[in-house]
């Protein structure tokens, strides 16, 4: 029972970083209309920001939150600006070609990285990352633990601002019907603009609270995009509150798999995951939750 309650609470705080992880993706598929395939790339670049202000400049990776997230909202300003708004206003033979864009974008980033920091494994190491408290026997990683109340944090900020604001309003009006909300006013091309800035902070945040736990290294972007990837599918797309339930479900899978079935299934049960919610469960949790 011990190991159960032990797994249990490791997939949960996981899964609360991977429900930020899925949100930004998300929130930009709603908006825009396309998976964002630079997703994970882009928390690699977050990672990469951490890393060199704690390295050089002894900046806590929770305190260059302050520095990661802005960064990466002005990165994924950017580039919807510059690469892919202007894709939008071209007629293609291939419609998917913003998709395309993303794939280029990712690959860029990597190479970019691995050009600057070579393709070494890097990490972070405070006095917190291997440290742990304990509960009745049951043990809490300090860093998993900050790092999941963050994400708490910045989640509850998100519904808020979407439901509170008039610019969160406008987003949401621009992914129930994009044509509808610029006929009402709406400036759809800056919303998109704004929505990929925040996307991109949100998954910013998510590898920076990862950092002190985690290696880094310029291909690490792909496995999570994968996991992106399956958390949209899983909480529907375009779903705030299935990604996450998307993102526990995928960290208590993760789990669970690696404790009763070994460490080699733990990357394996996602995509296992996204397999099974494309055959039976196509709308996904969306379709069970009407959220």
């Amino acid at each position: 029972m011990e190991v159960f309650l032990q797994t249990l609470v490791a997939g949960i705080l996981k899964g609360g970083l991977y429900a930020l992880i899925g949100l930004g993706m998300t929130l930009i598929m709603g908006v825009m209309g396309i998976i964002n395939l630079a997703h994970g790339q882009l928390m690699m670049v977050a990672m990469y920001v951490t890393f060199v202000l704690f390295h050089y400049l002894g900046i806590d990776p929770y305190t260059s939150l302050l520095i990661s997230m802005p960064s990466l909202f002005l990165l994924g300003v950017l580039i919807q600006k510059y690469l892919l708004n202007p894709l939008m206003k071209v007629e293609s033979i291939l419609p998917e070609n913003q998709v395309l864009m993303t794939v280029g974008i990712g690959m860029v980033l990597t190479e970019i990285a691995r050009f600057i920091f070579t393709s070494n494994y890097l990490s972070v190491k405070t006095s917190y990352s291997s440290a742990a408290i304990f509960v009745g026997g049951i043990s809490f990683s300090v860093a998993l633990t900050i790092a999941f109340i963050f994400a708490c944090t910045l989640t509850g900020i998100l519904f808020w601002f979407l439901i509170k604001t008039d610019l969160g309003r406008s987003i949401r009006a621009v992914s129930q019907d994009g044509e509808a909300a610029q006929l009402m006013g709406i400036n759809a091309e800056r919303i998109k603009v704004v929505t990929m800035g925040i996307g991109s902070a949100l998954v910013a945040a998510a590898g920076t609270l990862l950092l002190p736990i985690y290696y880094l290294f310029p291909d690490i972007g792909g496995p999570f995009t994968r996991r992106a990837f399956v958390i949209t599918i899983l909480g529907g797309l375009g779903s705030t509150v299935g990604a996450i339930f998307g993102g526990l479900t995928l960290g208590l899978a993760e789990a669970f798999s690696s404790t009763y079935m070994g460490m080699e299934f733990e990357d394996m049960i996602g995509l296992v995951i996204f397999v099974l919610v494309l055959l039976f469960l196509p709308g996904g949790l969306k379709s069970l939750t009407k959220v």
